[in-house]
């Protein structure tokens, strides 16, 4: 195993990938020739240097038909990589699950115009295979279409698995109120055939689109379209709306949907959360009448940790699965996750079976037989929009169900205990005992609740650390997102460039991102404890070290919208760092403390968002 994968990932998700590294490649002489390659392998299946007459290929949507042949398309973009320019909808047919792929075939031809966001289903009583797609006029820049977007759904069919296609129809219509009157997307990804309940064999696929009174976006929408005819009739069914406020500040934003029906009948829907105030790039709706209605509006998974993309969903076995990015910042680093519970909870990154660290986006999956599922996604060493892969894996290749993790007691009220991480390990303290994490894959991670959503609040946190490292960054606490856009709070020493920092991300207003930092000289990083503080009051950000005050910096705004969130000790939120030495302590309160509160210790316990005093780990129940 690399000393890159394990500095960046940590062994946890450095072995994984060695995994998929190994099973990509040819057997070693030990081993059976069929063992490795039979859990994972994968191909580049689009690629613009070797498909001539295309700048790139991107929207990645595959079905299985009947007769098994597996249907992987894509959108073939002419002129750039832009989502608006001359589009055609290009499609590759595999006969053998996958192994081996015929030639490029131009399904539906953009002609200048964009001819996009494939959505296909298959009619499993007909073997029919249905396609619908968007269609807009075409621009031969690389900016995106114009608001408002003259965005028309289209269907498309083929009788003969995919071999030839039926001229398009207008879906406008059926599927198109008069409202819905700007953006307009179908899928993208494949749909689905339900097979339970009174309407079994009904056709269900997501769209998510916009209303424009004339000057701006007014509402957003994602819906399901359905229908129980074999495509013959469409109409609009389960939708769940958000009005646009003036000033953008719409709380949910679900589009890209991909929807999988679980063993009761009912239809899970998840979706791509587009800039709403609510925490979480991931969103959430259930159907229980066969998507004819949500049971609620759709809600965000702030701990599901995903950047902003599209992403499949696919029932498998005993589990549901889900292909993203792992990283909460950018795309890369796709990931598989499993569902134990009909997607109520995912696997954390940290669970989740690694495809590639490579950037990677949209992606869909498939069933190719009862053993092996088809994962078809962008990814790239340079850029996600490089190539467009198809992996296959099995069951032994995603794992058994780990275990329940050790735990480390939350003292706040109403909170539960924290999951300790990678085999971080009781050691002396400053009272008791505390931590020591080994630089490589240990942390603590706490369990979300809204009381750790800190928002535009004042707030106080305060730890005490120890620890003798001369190189790289060593988190120490991280509250929020990552990267230069997502709000978030941060602790961090930095010893090579001999200082203490805190960081902070907020959000004002539908757009305005502003981050500010505060440090204090020394990385205190002489094996000793020392004890930091952060406080913000009155919109005035202070760092303490030792119960000194170091640095102050104005700064109003949340720091817990928009983002995955999440709350660790030790990490970074991306897993990209890990801290080396002992934490003790940890504490944080939703209300600015007082100098004296802070040396003396003296808060109340009903100010007290999270307490962990790091003396003691139990073991996983």
């Amino acid at each position: 195993m690399s000393a890159w994968l394990q500095a960046h990932l940590g062994p946890a998700l450095a072995a994984a990938l060695t995994t998929v590294a190994l099973a990509a490649s040819p057997a070693p002489a030990h081993a059976r020739p069929d063992t490795v390659a039979a859990e994972f392998e994968q191909r580049v299946l689009f690629d613009a240097s070797k498909d001539p007459g295309y700048a790139c290929f991107r929207i990645p949507a595959i079905v299985r038909t009947v007769e098994g042949t597996l249907l992987a398309f894509a959108e073939g973009r002419v002129l750039n990589c832009g989502d608006a320019a001359d589009i055609d909808i290009v499609l590759k047919r595999s006969t053998d699950g996958g192994r081996t792929w015929g030639p490029l075939r131009v399904v539906d031809e953009g002609g200048g115009d964009t001819h996009g966001n494939p959505a296909p289903v298959v009619d499993q009583s007909t073997g029919r295979v249905l396609l619908a797609a968007t269609y807009n006029t075409g621009r031969t820049d690389a900016q995106n279409c114009s608001v408002p977007c003259d965005r028309v759904p289209h269907l498309r069919y083929s009788d003969d698995d995919g071999l030839t296609w039926s001229t398009p129809r207008d879906l406008r219509a059926q599927l198109r109120p008069a409202h819905w009157n700007s953006w307009y997307a179908t899928g993208p990804a494949h749909g689905v055939q339900l097979t339970r309940g009174p309407h079994a064999g009904r056709l269900v696929f997501g769209v998510n689109t916009e209303t424009w009174d004339g000057s701006r976006v007014t509402a957003a929408h994602a819906a399901l379209a359905v229908s129980d005819d074999g495509g013959e009739h469409w109409r609009v069914g389960a939708t769940d709306s958000w009005l646009v406020p003036a000033d953008g500040t719409v709380r949910q934003r679900p589009s890209e949907l991909t929807l999988t029906e679980r063993p009761d009948g009912s239809l899970l829907v998840s979706g791509r959360e587009q800039n709403g105030i609510d925490p979480g790039h991931r969103t959430q709706a259930v159907s229980l009448d066969a998507g004819d209605s949500f049971t609620a509006p759709f809600t965000g998974l702030p701990d599901l940790y995903a950047p902003q993309v599209q992403c499949a969903t696919l029932a498998f076995g005993e589990r549901l699965l889900l292909s993203c990015p792992g990283d909460p910042d950018r795309r890369r680093t796709m990931m598989v996750r499993s569902s134990f519970d009909g997607g109520r909870t995912w696997d954390s990154v940290d669970r989740g079976r690694v495809v590639t660290t490579d950037w990677s986006g949209y992606s869909d999956l498939v069933p190719v037989d009862d053993a092996t599922v088809g994962l078809l996604y962008e990814g790239g060493a340079v850029d996600a929009r490089d190539e467009i892969r198809f992996a296959r894996f099995t069951e032994e290749w995603l794992g058994t169900p780990r275990g329940p993790d050790p735990t480390t007691a939350d003292l706040a009220p109403g909170a539960r205990p924290a999951t300790v991480l990678g085999g971080a390990r009781r050691t002396a303290g400053t009272r008791g005992g505390a931590l020591e994490f080994d630089g490589a894959d240990d942390a603590v991670r706490l369990p979300h609740r809204d009381r750790l959503l800190l928002g535009g609040k004042d707030f106080t946190a305060s730890l005490w650390f120890r620890h003798t490292a001369t190189a790289g960054e060593q988190p120490l606490l991280w509250m929020g997102g990552v990267g230069d856009s997502q709000p978030q709070v941060s602790l961090r020493a930095d010893p090579a460039r001999g200082r203490i920092e805190a960081g902070i991300t907020v959000r004002e207003g539908a757009k305005t991102v502003r981050s500010a930092s505060v440090t204090a000289a020394g990385a205190r990083n002489d094996g000793r404890w020392h004890r930091l503080v952060l406080r913000r009051g009155g919109a005035r950000l202070t760092l303490f070290v030792d119960d000194t005050a170091t640095s102050t910096v104005d700064v109003s705004g949340s720091v817990s919208r928009n983002s995955p969130f999440g709350v660790h000790i030790g990490q970074r939120m991306d897993s990209r760092a890990f801290f080396t030495g002992a934490i003790d302590d940890v504490r944080v309160w939703d209300r600015a403390l007082t100098h004296a509160e802070i040396t003396a210790g003296t808060a109340s316990l009903s100010d007290t968002v999270l307490w962990l005093p790091m003396d003691e780990v139990s073991a996983g129940q």
